[in-house]
């Protein structure tokens, strides 16, 4: 099977997209289109300039935007840290395989996690997706 390799400029729809899903908003979606083009190459294949909008919306919000995750007494910064960056990896999972077609190695490539991992994330972050779709329609 051939395998048609997109440039950067031909991901920039799919990268705003992502950003809008993941945020909420114009300004914000335009920001990290921006940061991801300001520190991904031109010449980057697919997957990096993916990693290079992880990066971006990691350094930026830490975590999804519906996510609500409140410092208590006793948990340390760096748990705190990695639930937010899991949270965005999962949604960020499902927009890559229902936004851009990413394949599951793919995927795994760009939030460098086992392929076995990215389907978990897959299934569960699906349902949660659909159920909160479904939550707020109905509110």
């Amino acid at each position: 099977m051939i395998q048609i390799r997109k440039t950067p400029m031909d991901l920039i729809d799919d990268i705003y997209s992502i950003a809008y899903w993941m945020t909420g908003s114009e300004k914000a979606s335009s920001d990290l289109v921006s940061c991801t083009y300001l520190n991904a190459g031109m010449d980057s294949p697919e997957t990096e300039v993916f990693k290079s909008f992880r990066e971006c919306y990691i350094d930026t919000y830490g975590q999804s935007a519906d996510l609500d995750i409140r410092e208590t007494a006793g948990t340390t910064m760096g748990l705190l840290e990695s639930l937010r960056n899991w949270a965005a990896d999962i949604k960020l999972s499902v927009l890559l395989s229902e936004l851009t077609g990413l394949k599951h190695g793919q995927i795994a490539d760009v939030l460098g996690k086992p392929v076995d991992t990215i389907r978990l994330w897959l299934f569960w972050g699906r349902k949660f997706m659909v159920n909160d779709h479904l939550l707020k329609a109905s509110a």
